[in-house]
């Protein structure tokens, strides 16, 4: 039986907060929760289990805790607790509650119920903040596969509005720009020069490689794909190297392509970002500064 908790409750009212305490520490960097807990409403189920309450303004309460006995779960005692919860504030309110991430099994009740995510709390570490704030320097070049440098020069002056700085090495044509211009140059440069590629490194991390065929895009490699944010997993994937793709439109070998040009989820994971850049350079035949 489920009954409001009164002031010869109060030591069981504490067992069951220390208890769940115990169970579910709070998080790591949080100071601990107080000794003694002393909600507006507290229900017990007997022994067993408890629920208590905050008062949060004139339509909602806030769950503390909900916390059943090991011995007694399995019988509904959680969900009986809350909709006695629910009965003792009546209509017109609102509950909220907070629940861990983690905490999977207290998730898939409340979504039973009816609960449903409102806002989420994040929590990053300080040091995470510091180095996400040290990047390093962004650059690059486009490389046409020709060996005609003056007509690459000219195609590119129309492009920027500015004659580049270009130069012939091997069977390529580098030319040098910005590195937020290098996917647009290479995409415009393909169009009347056949292949293009734009080879770079983002914010000293990222190693990028994109690859144009007479206008169109044919491959777009990233060491780390989610460097600037989560993406779904089909574009994190599409984020690979194609050795065979690179392979029939530069001569490039594809195992050297495919052992080279990695991806990961962590700069930990890779070569320093400019080496990287030079490797791959040279598996593709490409000469860089």
């Amino acid at each position: 039986m489920i009954r409001v908790a009164t002031e010869t409750d109060s030591q069981l009212v504490q067992q069951h907060w220390r208890a769940f305490n115990a169970e579910v520490p709070d998080l790591p960097w949080r100071e601990d929760d107080a000794a003694d807990f002393h909600p507006d409403v507290a229900l017990l189920a007997d022994e067993d289990g408890l629920a208590a309450l905050s008062r949060h303004g004139e339509r909602a309460w806030f769950v503390d805790v909900v916390y059943v006995r090991p011995e007694a779960r399995g019988r509904g005692l959680g969900a009986d607790l809350l909709r006695a919860a629910a009965e003792q504030v009546g209509e017109g309110t609102t509950l909220e509650l907070e629940v861990l991430e983690s905490n999977e099994g207290a998730r898939r009740l409340y979504e039973r119920l009816g609960f449903s995510t409102v806002e989420r709390t994040l929590a990053a570490p300080v040091s995470a903040l510091l180095a996400a704030r040290a990047v390093g320097p962004s650059y690059g070049a486009v490389h046409v596969q020709t060996d005609d440098a003056d007509a690459v020069r000219r195609d590119a002056a129309k492009v920027l509005h500015a004659v580049p700085a270009v130069e012939l090495t091997g069977s390529w044509v580098r030319v040098d720009t910005e590195p937020d211009r290098l996917r647009m140059l290479a995409r415009e440069l393909s169009y009347s020069n056949g292949v293009a590629l734009a080879l770079s490194v983002e914010s000293g991390a990222v190693v990028r490689y994109i690859l144009f065929d007479r206008g169109s895009l044919v491959d777009e490699y990233a060491s780390l794909p989610e460097f600037h944010g989560s993406l779904p997993p089909g574009d994190v994937i599409a984020l690979g190297a194609n050795p065979t793709v690179v392979a029939r439109l530069t001569g490039a070998d594809p195992a050297r392509v495919r052992a080279v040009a990695r991806t990961a989820s962590s700069p930990a994971d890779l070569p320093p970002a400019q080496e990287l850049y030079a490797s791959i350079a040279a598996v593709l035949g490409l000469e860089v500064t």
